[in-house]
């Protein structure tokens, strides 16, 4: 069969200077290229990431498969009800057809529950004899994790690899750990990992788990098979286990560990409580980033606004916190309730989900009624914090004020200049719903 893999635009009507900074901004996706994996060579395959290549409608395929988030879901549908007015084939899979099985399956042949590597070659053979399923439920006892094809190599600044997948902290707004088979930890054989990163070009890469620390004993293993690969790379990690494990800090960073992401998520302890983050203690993330630091690595901590306890001073006492704890890098997003998770249930329930356009969902745009803040409140909160904090005076300060390596250094400095222009763009002021 002609087969087409789709992974669909972020932002389809970006402008020249936005596609721009996309192509230096996104990292390299894995979820096509771990599906082609799975596909018999007899078949031929093309895999089109839309971010960066344009769909040709006009050519013939038996089958079109897309995965696709909440924010990009609208799209693809788009995508699916055109090859389907064409009388093609259309699978659909991922975070949102898995939350909304039944939303999907009005723009498609067939939906995919769960992960494909389970399924993936069932659906091609039943659609080989066209008989495909309306559903297919990817087994709950399915521990494969596939490895990325090289079929697709496309350009990226950044590089992608997978050892682990899952979250066994399910912090109630993450689409990961509340997703059938996201809550669900598993590993890759280390051999197999390692020889992904072998075949990685370029000299740098981030681990895309969702935490390294979360099998402490196997990530040292990993960690100390690639140091003699000389690559460097960056990961996500929890904060209780990186204060306590200086042996993990030290591998890592004999491995070519650059920085460290942590979700810190918020500055107030019951936040932290509500939402289900264990693993974190506000008096502790300063003691964390020294502890990094001292180290050699970076510390980029992630942060979220919007939760039912932040107020109006949330955000100058979060800015004054970054100072104090003189924090090499942040991320920062506006609360936002995917389907499936249990934060979008209680919103729901309570009447404060102010619109269901998913385009929306994506992390920059407030969603919902904020409890103690407008929504207006929200967007100009997180300007005045990302202005601050990228400020060319903190930039200049945070490259020149640590005794990091030139690599790190450098990293940093990517981090933080891709991060000021990213946010400048996606937090939309005066963007409000009701």
């Amino acid at each position: 069969m002609k087969i087409l893999l789709i992974m669909p635009s972020i932002k389809p009507d970006a402008n020249l200077y936005e596609k721009l900074i996309m192509k230096f901004t996104m990292w390299s996706p894995l979820t096509l290229q771990c599906i082609a994996s799975l596909t018999d060579d007899c078949h031929e395959l093309t895999i089109i990431d839309e971010n960066y290549r344009k769909i040709r409608y006009s050519d013939n395929y038996d089958i079109v498969a897309i995965s696709t988030f909440t924010s990009t879901a609208l799209h693809a549908y788009e995508i699916a009800d055109e090859f389907r007015r064409r009388c093609v084939k259309v699978v659909l899979g991922g975070y949102h057809p898995t939350a909304l099985p039944e939303e999907a399956k009005k723009h498609a042949d067939a939906v995919v529950i769960g992960e494909a590597e389970g399924v993936w070659k069932k659906i091609l053979e039943d659609a080989e004899k066209d008989e495909l399923n309306s559903f297919y439920i990817s087994p709950a006892n399915n521990s494969f994790i596939s490895s990325p094809s090289s079929h697709y190599n496309g350009f990226f600044v950044m590089r992608g690899v997978e050892a682990t997948r899952g979250c066994i902290y399910k912090c109630n707004f993450c689409s990961i750990s509340n997703s059938p088979m996201g809550c669900r930890f598993r590993k890759k054989p280390v051999e197999r990992v390692v020889k992904e990163i072998e075949s990685i070009k370029c000299r740098g890469f981030v681990f895309y788990d969702s935490s390294l620390t979360l099998d402490m004993e196997y990530t040292k293993e990993l960690f100390r098979e690639i140091k003699h690969l000389n690559k460097k790379f960056a990961c996500f990690g929890n904060a209780d286990a990186l204060l306590r494990d200086e042996e993990l800090l030290e591998i890592s960073y004999n491995a070519g560990c650059v920085a460290w992401a942590v979700g810190f998520e918020s500055v107030s302890p019951n936040t932290l409580k509500k939402i289900g983050k264990k693993s974190n203690k506000i008096e502790e993330y300063g003691k964390i980033v020294k502890k990094i630091n001292d180290c050699g690595m970076a510390l980029i901590g992630s942060f979220v606004f919007g939760f039912d306890d932040d107020t109006p001073d949330t955000f100058n006492h979060t800015l004054n916190m970054l100072y104090r704890w003189n924090i090499d890098s942040i991320g920062v997003n506006i609360l936002t309730p995917f389907p499936g998770t249990p934060l979008f249930k209680k919103l729901e329930s309570e009447k404060r989900i102010l619109t269901k356009d998913w385009s929306k969902y994506d992390l920059y745009h407030v969603v919902f009624q904020p409890k103690k803040l407008t929504p207006q409140e929200i967007y100009d909160g997180i300007n005045e914090i990302t202005e601050d904090f990228f400020s060319l005076k903190n930039i200049i300060k945070k490259f020149f004020g640590k005794n990091f390596g030139i690599v790190t250094k450098s990293a940093l400095l990517y981090h933080i200049i891709s991060s000021k222009i990213v946010y400048k763009i996606c937090f939309e002021k005066n963007f409000v719903y009701g």
